[in-house]
């Protein structure tokens, strides 16, 4: 087993889009500070390293999902995954990050000892080595995302199946599917990419959902973003693109949270313009009000086009059983298929699936909430970095990742060693999660390992970007929620 014998000041896991953000705040706000990432893939990217289906993009508008230090120049407002991952990349290396990471290492298991306050993280690399690293401070940069397994229920007759089944999560590079029936089981922002990436080459596509999306078309190029890029320095036009965007995404939720009948009426009047009046809106039409679940957006209106064209169509109904051939439905209706893609979600895993322990005792994560969306209750010197899910992710990041260096340079300016939130109100909801906005499937799915919300602040999650950021950017940082040192010994041995 190889061990690191000096502690690093911070230990960030994973490499993906968070991670990056989190180093490279380091390196602006904190030079002097020795850390290292850990990543169990190859290369840069997190998620945009992980997935590589057809047209895989942001649901994002980039000029809001881009760090808000480092411009985003180009014209595109849903970018594709390539781009994004180039984006990702040269982020990094402007700020040398590069030579932080140590790839292909799986962390295991990350235990705290109050008497050293520290952490030590075991970790094994891809060719099955132990390593052994130690840290002043954890940030768990991994997302919540199962990287080893997407959701994938089992369907009734999928071995009588003689085509290719096909998950998105683990797509096949040589997959060839011109000239075949393909058949997309799944409503979600997945899908809805793969439909019309797919149906050019492809016979048909098939959307086949149990229940339909809100959908909202927007242009591939933004006009007036383009305008200010041409004629203004980068970082302004980027920093005006960025803010109106912003206001404009918060709109969008809070009209959708006011008035949802006006905002139904308001997406579906533009799904019907783009799909033509005699189009079949049950197909279109949720059961829920906008936002209960995560509203797609398609650029240009890609998939509508497609259906238009007649090289895509969808289909509202439920898997009787898979067929030689394809799937018959409930209704009765086959569809005939060469390729079915099983966009049917993702898997929750928090921590990356490793073990968290403080002084001896495991760490549950559904047991405790975050101290102002960032810090871990009960857990010292540990951040957990969860972006956004109604607005660009990486928002949360940045100003998580500011906050979290403001921390550490008061922790130093004051000469403390440990920093632990604590709730001796007992204010945990334990009927809501942190990702209780939502009610997606793969939400209710994980609703008995994510962490917690609480009853006021600061243990709830507002997953409001403009209430965030003077809370996160210039808010008291000893509240008599964040214990420090002694207090925070106290605090560990009282949750125990």
């Amino acid at each position: 087993m190889k061990t690191r014998n000096q502690p690093l000041d911070v230990l960030i896991i994973g490499a993906g889009i968070s991670g990056i953000g989190a180093a490279c705040h380091l390196t602006r706000q904190c030079p002097g500070k020795r850390f290292a990432i850990l990543e169990r893939r190859q290369e840069i990217g997190g998620t945009w390293s992980l997935f590589n289906y057809p047209g895989i993009r942001s649901d994002s508008d980039m000029y809001s999902f881009g760090f808000q230090f480092r411009p985003w120049t180009e014209p595109k407002i849903l970018a594709d995954g390539p781009s994004i991952r180039a984006y990702v990349n040269a982020t990094a290396a402007e700020y040398d990050v590069p030579r932080h990471i140590r790839f292909g290492r799986k962390v295991l298991r990350a235990s705290w000892s109050s008497e050293e306050a520290l952490w030590t993280v075991d970790a094994a690399t891809d060719d099955g080595e132990a390593e052994t690293y130690t840290a002043r401070f954890l940030i768990g940069c991994t997302g919540y995302y199962n990287y080893d397994q997407g959701y994938r229920p089992e369907f009734p007759g999928e071995k009588d199946f003689k085509g290719q089944i096909v998950h998105p999560q683990f797509w096949p590079k040589d997959l060839d599917y011109s000239g075949k029936r393909v058949v997309i089981i799944g409503s979600g922002a997945t899908a809805i990419t793969l439909v019309p990436s797919m149906a050019p080459d492809a016979e048909h596509v098939t959307m086949l959902q149990r229940s339909p999306t809100y959908i909202l078309s927007v242009p591939s190029i933004d006009k007036l973003a383009a305008g200010l890029q041409k004629w203004l320095p980068s970082k302004l036009a980027y920093k005006l693109n960025r803010s109106r965007n912003i206001l404009l995404a918060r709109g969008l939720f809070e009209f959708s949270r006011r008035r949802p009948d006006a905002m139904r009426r308001f997406l579906l009047g533009r799904v019907k313009k783009q799909i033509g009046a005699h189009a079949d809106m049950r197909h279109f039409t949720p059961r829920y009000n906008p936002w209960d679940e995560r509203l797609c957006v398609v650029p240009s209106g890609d998939l509508f086009k497609a259906i238009r064209a007649g090289k895509a169509s969808v289909e509202t109904d439920h898997i009787d059983t898979f067929t030689p051939d394809g799937i018959r439905l409930k209704s009765g209706q086959e569809l005939k298929a060469d390729i079915i893609v099983t966009a049917t979600g993702l898997q929750v895993q928090m921590l990356g699936g490793s073990e968290m322990v403080v002084d001896g005792k495991p760490i549950q994560p559904r047991e405790h909430m975050l101290y102002k969306g960032v810090l871990m209750q009960d857990v010292p010197n540990a951040a957990m970095i969860v972006g956004y899910t109604n607005i660009s992710w990486t928002l949360k990041v940045d100003i998580a990742c500011e906050y979290l260096c403001r921390l550490i340079k008061h922790m130093d300016a004051k000469g403390y060693r440990t920093a632990v939130p604590r709730d001796d109100e007992g204010c945990m909801d334990e009927n809501n999660t942190i990702l209780g906005a939502l009610s997606s499937g793969y939400v209710k799915r994980a609703a008995a390992t994510l962490p917690r919300q609480g009853t006021q602040s600061p243990w709830q999650m507002s997953q409001n970007y403009l209430r965030d950021v003077p809370e996160l950017r210039y808010g008291k940082i000893e509240d008599g929620k964040l214990r420090f040192d002694d207090m925070a010994k106290a605090a560990i041995r009282n949750a125990a």
